[in-house]
């Protein structure tokens, strides 16, 4: 780099600074008066709320109204949940005829769904005035035209079918309390029609009674004394406060064109966002302190020019995320925290080529100069392949799994640019004023290995497939207890206790209500239990817990419950990200490499895929969302260390050295050995902070990468590069 390109260099790195600062670090009250930008939102994981799945059922409904029927859900479900007053809701649709909402710090799960499912099809009915009709009725013989109903009041009740009026009529609702006995009624405006035929309806029918059904419930069914001219009218029933408010709410709003089936539901509590942010707080400053001591340690100057990449680097994501309006969740943390590790591996890369040319004698300027170049095409190799794995785990994935992958892309992206750019325009920097006369380092390996990775490399194959197929026994054998509810249906509930609970006591608490054979696990040492049962457990299990331990309070910390059509289509989606990942990146190594290559890559990653569920088997956990999350990552990190080997061998045989190919392969892996080990520690640093310190909503996540870390770098040395000399006439390009 030239002292002339320094000129313009510099000023942009100390403009992107600053623009990063800004969005991250906004200069204004985020909360006061003027823009809100740089405001970067807690994922409900982070803070406690609801994410609902709700799909429109319009198979019982006119088909001419199906198209828009979706539509008109949203708008009214939006115009509900603002006079609910819930702050920042989120209400999407996905697909044809699904709906997500995300209900930031909501506390009351049963009345958030009473508002946001309640049909509120309200209905006003006569009432048949003979008896002798409803005796036959009940006797089975139902009169055409009429329909029984039992009355919440008490009571059976014949009514017409058809309503002469309903809810549409409503131009507004509140609560009011009834004099006689101050409960809570709910009241009603109709407009100029709807007043009109009210009058009409009562004044024809002095003596009956109408009949008040609100989605196919009689609330009451009073008796009209007098004609009601005044367009106004009244629903009482065995109401609190709360349920008059709401139902008032869903009248004003208008009734859902469609029945609301709840497909997915996940809730967090206050108490559990808030251990989440210390934990993954906590789990990211000991992960980049780790990180920034070990590269300041080995890399003295070297090491302190990475660590300003790599603050910058996390700069980058922060102002990335605020500019977007981006949701931070846990997984998103983890994320951020998880490019800390894999940035180093640029910086890495640089650094030990630009060892190499010392080594050989060039000057410092040269060796910079040099390392930079050869370790240009590595670095673009490496993070593309990941970057394919990244952005098909956001297009295929929901929820904290996006966030996730974006938050992942941006630091890949982002780290490119400092380990690139930014930390060369510093080195050129201190070049330019003299202050850099050389590069020093510690050295983890003063030569490189003489290690003949090829003469083990059957032995190899035979531990690895016996690995596999032990994991894959586990795999079988545990049936559908190996996926979590995400792919198979069902509730997860996650309880604290104030007081000390044997699983024995819950168990028996669970059994009286059904729900003997559900899976009670114990949360480390804690009184923290999670219980996992069919989806609709969790009404009766919550209340049988408040039942049977009065002096022993639980509070609900997290709630998932999942459909079986959404855990099949989550579980499909599934494979077909996995088989995505392995064909974008089979297709990008045919294109940078050869077939022969390819052919060593996917077998590399497909070990690792196996071998990493297999363990997760093995180890009792279960195979969810988040640690699918984790195998895909492990992918785009395993073609990273795969990539480098692959480059050092292509760059022998291009420069014509004379040796076979099983030379190329071994001296290859030894002269990238030392990079190896460096990466894989930095980023094991990263991951076991995770994994101790980042809480248990995270764990599986971290001990799937843990794995998945391990056998990539095993898989790299001893699988990828060996097996290359399999193919038919490896040798002869």
């Amino acid at each position: 780099m030239t002292s002339g390109s320094l000129k313009w260099r510099l000023p942009l790195v100390a403009f992107v600074v600053a623009v990063c600062v800004y969005y991250a670090i906004p200069p204004f009250d985020p909360d006061g008066p003027g823009p809100k930008e740089g405001r970067i939102k807690l994922g409900l994981d982070l803070q406690g709320g609801m994410h609902l799945v709700l799909r429109v059922d319009t198979s019982k409904i006119d088909p001419r109204h199906r198209d828009d029927a979706t539509a008109r859900a949203i708008e009214i479900i939006r115009n509900r949940i603002d006079q609910f007053g819930v702050s920042e809701p989120s209400i999407q649709r996905e697909g044809n005829d699904r709906i997500v909402v995300q209900l930031p710090g909501v506390r009351d799960r049963e009345r958030a769904l009473g508002l946001i499912g309640k049909t509120a099809l309200l209905e006003f009915k006569l009432v048949a005035d003979e008896d002798v009709k409803l005796k036959e009725a009940l006797a089975g013989n139902v009169p055409e035209g009429y329909e029984l109903h039992k009355s919440e009041e008490g009571g059976d009740l014949l009514l017409e079918k058809d309503a002469p009026l309903t809810g549409k009529a409503i131009t507004n609702a509140g609560v009011s309390f009834e004099s006689q006995f101050n409960e809570p009624v709910v009241t009603m405006e109709f407009n100029a029609e709807g007043a009109k035929l009210f009058s009409e309806i009562t004044g024809a029918s002095v003596g009956r009674r109408l009949a008040i059904v609100l989605d196919g419930k009689v609330q009451s069914a009073p008796v009209i004394n007098e004609r009601i001219p005044s367009g106004k009218a009244q629903i009482t029933g065995r109401f609190n406060l709360d349920q008059a408010n709401d139902l008032a709410i869903a009248l004003r709003a208008g009734a859902l064109p469609a029945p609301i089936v709840i497909e997915e539901e996940r809730n967090v509590g206050p108490s559990l966002g808030k251990d989440s942010v210390e934990e993954g707080v906590r789990a990211s400053v000991i992960g980049f302190a780790s990180v920034v001591a070990f590269m300041a340690i080995y890399y003295l100057l070297g090491g302190l020019v990475a660590n300003l990449a790599l603050a910058l680097n996390i700069l980058i994501i922060l102002a990335a995320l605020s500019y977007f309006h981006a949701t931070l969740t846990l997984p998103g943390i983890a994320g951020a925290v998880l490019t800390i590790g894999m940035a180093v591996d640029t910086n890495v890369l640089i650094f030990e080529r630009i060892r190499e040319e010392r080594m050989l004698g060039k000057p410092i300027s040269a060796a910079i100069t040099t390392g930079y170049r050869k370790a240009f095409a590595t670095i673009l190799d490496s993070n593309l392949t990941t970057l394919i794995t990244a952005a098909i785990l956001y297009f295929m994935g929901s929820g904290p799994v996006k966030g996730f992958a974006l938050t992942l892309t941006i630091g890949l992206v982002a780290s490119m640019f400092t380990g690139i750019f930014v930390t060369r325009a510093i080195l050129d920097l201190l070049l330019a004023k003299g202050s850099l006369s050389d590069l020093r380092m510690l050295h983890f390996l003063k030569q490189p290995p003489k290690i003949d990775y090829l003469k083990i490399r059957k032995i190899c194959y035979a531990i690895s497939i016996g690995l596999i197929a032990l994991g894959a026994v586990f795999f079988v054998r545990r049936g559908e207890k190996m996926f979590g509810v995400e792919f198979t249906g069902g509730t997860l509930q996650e309880y604290r206790f104030e007081k000390p609970l044997s699983v024995d006591e819950l168990r028996k608490t669970l059994t009286a209500v059904g729900y003997g054979t559900a899976t009670i696990q114990r949360v480390g040492e804690t009184d923290e239990f999670m219980v996992r049962a069919g989806q609709g457990s969790e009404g009766p299990i919550q209340q049988a817990i408040k039942k049977d331990f009065p002096d022993n309070p639980a509070e609900l910390l997290r709630l998932e419950s999942i459909g079986p059509v959404v855990g099949k289509e989550l579980k499909t989606k599934a494979l077909w990200a996995v088989a995505l990942s392995l064909l974008g990146i089979w297709i990008y190594v045919i294109y940078r490499f050869d077939f022969k290559f390819a052919f060593g890559a996917i077998l590399s990653l497909l070990h690792d895929a196996l071998t990493t569920v297999g363990i997760v088997a093995i180890s009792g956990r279960e195979f969810s969302v988040p640690v699918l999350a984790a195998v895909l990552t492990i992918l785009g990190y395993s073609i990273n260390d795969t990539i480098v080997i692959f480059d050092r061998i292509r760059e022998r045989r291009h420069l014509g050295v004379k040796e076979t190919f099983e030379q190329a392969i071994n001296v290859s892996i030894n002269q990238t050995l030392s990079r190896t080990i460096l990466t894989t520690l930095t980023v094991f640093m990263v991951i076991v902070a995770l994994y101790f310190f980042g809480g248990e909503v995270i764990n599986d996540f971290a001990f799937t990468m843990l794995v998945g870390v391990i056998s990539g770098t095993y898989s790299t040395v001893y699988i990828a590069a060996p097996v290359l000399v399999e193919w038919p006439g490896a040798g002869k390009k």
